[in-house]
């Protein structure tokens, strides 16, 4: 929920009825969708209103209003963001999100996919609670020797690893490189192929290794030139495929070509 569905993102919060009117048509056209999704995941960010602002109760209230709409048959998975929970977290932004939205990092199956979703503003930054990003990598590192023995394993978190290129630059989009690095070799050691994540308003990605990191834009505010949008992730026995669709392609003509053109084509 953000001011401009276009554009500057990063200022004012006052005003976010067309951020609403997308998102509406987002689960309108989720909802329309043959095959059902197994779930709907939103990748962080679900708000624009940091901890303590102004209009953050108001933006979670009308969120958590338009998601009430969702097929009660397509469960979802929240992803927190550095607006969730701030630049800096704490421990008691984290605790808010949790009482909001659910665990901040977790990890489930559907159809035989192992899942795994982390907080990544803890390798952003943890120094006003180091304890939790401990606490999360003694996690992770369970979860990654159970990931060495599945098929697929595939990882959601709010800041991309890397936009482009692994060795790339570290900036306020992507991971600091030495964190960045551990992270992904880590991932590559379990198997892991695929990190989906958001945070920079287009769509980006690259590959580490056999590790694609996939970076999708938004339902609502953009800063490139894509349309505002869903990914479709499609899981098969052999492979990983997903395709960024845009909101008014989905609600006119839903993915049941594409679906079968995206597995056929890879």
């Amino acid at each position: 929920m953000k001011a401009w569905a276009i554009g500057d993102c990063g200022n004012g919060g006052d005003e976010w009825e067309e951020e609403i009117k997308l998102t509406e048509q987002a689960v309108q056209a989720i909802n329309q969708l043959n095959p059902k999704p197994k779930f709907f995941v939103l990748c962080g960010d679900l708000i624009h209103g940091m901890p303590g602002t102004q209009w953050r109760k108001d933006q979670e209230q009308d969120l958590k209003n338009v998601l009430k709409n969702i097929d009660q048959d397509i469960p979802l998975v929240f992803v927190s963001g550095n607006h969730d929970i701030g630049n800096v977290p704490t421990p008691e932004t984290i605790d808010d999100y949790c009482k909001h939205w659910g665990d901040d990092y977790f990890s489930f199956w559907v159809g035989g996919v192992f899942f795994l979703v982390l907080n990544s503003q803890l390798y952003f930054d943890s120094s006003k609670c180091p304890e939790l990003k401990q606490a999360q990598d003694e996690w992770l590192n369970a979860q990654l020797a159970v990931a060495e023995k599945c098929k697929h394993v595939i990882v959601f978190q709010h800041i991309p690893l890397f936009l482009q290129n692994p060795d790339e630059d570290h900036d306020y989009f992507n991971l600091e490189k030495s964190v960045r690095h551990e992270l992904m070799e880590k991932f590559h050691k379990a198997g892991i192929k695929a990190v989906f994540s958001g945070h920079y308003h287009r769509n980006a990605g690259g590959y580490y290794k056999d590790l694609e990191m996939v970076v999708s834009s938004a339902i609502g505010c953009q800063l490139g030139e894509d349309t505002h949008g869903l990914r479709v992730v499609i899981v098969t026995a052999e492979k990983i495929v997903h395709k960024y669709c845009s909101l008014n392609d989905l609600s006119s003509q839903g993915i049941e070509k594409e679906l079968m053109d995206l597995i056929k084509q890879n």
